[in-house]
């Protein structure tokens, strides 16, 4: 048996290694196909070293990048095959493939990269450090209480742009000795700005219920994933109400860990294709799409786990249930919007119905549901967060001019000319 195992292990590698190769090339051929980036062209780059299965930390960015490269040139810097094979594909912002350190040096030396985005905490991101007198910032993929946001990583960056305060008050709970003041920079939400899709159904009298759940995670701390705890219980409860309209959008990681619960995902699918059949009134949505935004906009509860979801619905300011872990190993922040939230426990999931009715009607709910959302995005007014996001930018821009000035007095190495060794010259 270990033999056999063992070359079933070996033949996945390779498949693995030959389709790695095969995106590789696809990639250069289109790219060459395109022709080289303008020299000079580009002011900040994007560092994004993850594959495709990650891409949703990126779309989210693209319009707000969009807008802002119009008045500073935004570059995505891919260094994983697959992930520049799908930006290349959804063509959100420019791509340059830079998946060895040689690659990523020859580009820097071409172009006035003065400020590089980070939205993960990728391992890789430490290759990316190495290259001083431009700014390292981490903008992250979403705001939430999860134990992530705090990771001691941010001191890492030059800068951290944060949603609001209750970033700011959670930072500086965690963290020792960072300059919360200094280093943090709020813009709020600007995604919300931003919002894309078109509604796959037309609207009735139906309650709409967005039903958002994380992957199950990879460790206990993380097991913040509902859809084998509460998922199939609520679902099948609203999917059996003549009254409402499920959009169910799962974490597109959802059964990597967990066999059991990429099973108890598949037979959701399965549900929402039967509920449809007996019913093609209802309309209930299996959203695996790239755009986010007309979801939040368009639900009337969202029902999500601890994740980012969680703020990307709290900043549209509308009723949400959030569920309560079944794993109590799970790390749950209690210090924010987590200790005055509406919580779903497994029991309560199969009450769903009720649930939904109690947190729209409820005055109290939304009263405190508005004195959170100020907390973690202070103003959301159409457009604030935009403003706020260029105004950091070019706030940044303008400390760069301030440290330029002083390079041309005491001029230093340049240190995109050092090409040391770092063993990742391999495609």
């Amino acid at each position: 048996m270990g033999v056999v195992s063992d070359g079933k292990k070996a033949y996945r590698l390779l498949r693995k290694a030959l389709s790695s190769r095969a995106s590789v090339q696809r990639v250069r051929r289109t790219l060459r196909a395109r022709g080289p980036h303008e020299r000079g062209r580009y002011r900040i780059a994007v560092y994004f070293a993850d594959g495709a299965v990650n891409m949703y930390q990126m779309r989210q960015w693209y319009r707000p990048l969009q807008e802002l490269s119009s008045r500073w040139p935004v570059i995505v810097l891919a260094r994983n095959a697959t992930g520049a094979e799908q930006l290349i594909d959804e063509d959100g912002l420019p791509v340059a493939f830079v998946p060895t350190v040689r690659n990523l040096e020859k580009f820097l030396a071409k172009q006035d990269i003065r400020i590089v985005l980070y939205v993960n905490q990728n391992t890789r991101n430490f290759q990316m450090f190495r290259y001083g007198r431009r700014w390292h910032v981490f903008i992250n993929h979403g705001e939430s209480d999860k134990m992530y946001m705090t990771t001691n990583q941010y001191k890492a960056y030059d800068y951290a742009l944060v949603a609001g305060q209750a970033a700011r008050d959670r930072l500086s709970r965690t963290l020792w000795d960072y300059d919360i003041d200094r280093r943090t920079i709020d813009i709020g939400r600007p995604q919300a700005d931003h919002y894309s899709g078109t509604l796959p159904y037309t609207p009735d009298e139906r309650t709409v219920v967005l039903y958002a759940p994380t992957w199950e995670g990879d460790r206990p701390s993380a097991h913040y994933g509902s859809i084998a705890t509460h998922g199939e219980t609520l679902m099948r409860a609203l999917l059996a109400s003549p009254a409402h309209r499920v959009i169910y959008r799962p974490h597109p990681r959802s059964g990597v860990v967990s066999d059991e619960y990429g099973a108890a995902h598949r037979r959701i699918l399965t549900a929402i294709a039967e509920a449809n059949a007996a019913d093609p009134s209802a309309h209930h949505v299996h959203d695996d799409g790239a755009d986010l935004g007309w979801q939040l906009a368009a639900a009337d509860v969202a029902v999500v786990d601890i994740s980012a979801m969680v703020y990307d619905r709290l900043a549209a300011g509308k009723p949400l249930l959030i569920t309560r872990p079944a794993d109590e190993r799970a790390s749950i922040d209690t210090s924010g919007y987590l200790s005055a939230c509406e919580w779903l426990t497994v029991d309560g999931a199969r009450d769903i119905v009720a649930e939904v009715e109690r947190v729209s009607a409820d005055a109290d709910a939304v009263t405190r549901l508005h004195t959170w959302v100020q907390h973690y995005f202070g103003d959301t007014a159409p457009g604030a967060a935009t403003a706020k996001f260029h105004a950091a930018i070019e706030q940044l821009m303008a400390k760069w001019d301030e440290w330029h000035a002083r390079d041309a007095v005491d001029p230093q190495p340049d240190d995109d000319d050092v090409s040391d060794d770092d063993g990742d010259d391999d495609d």
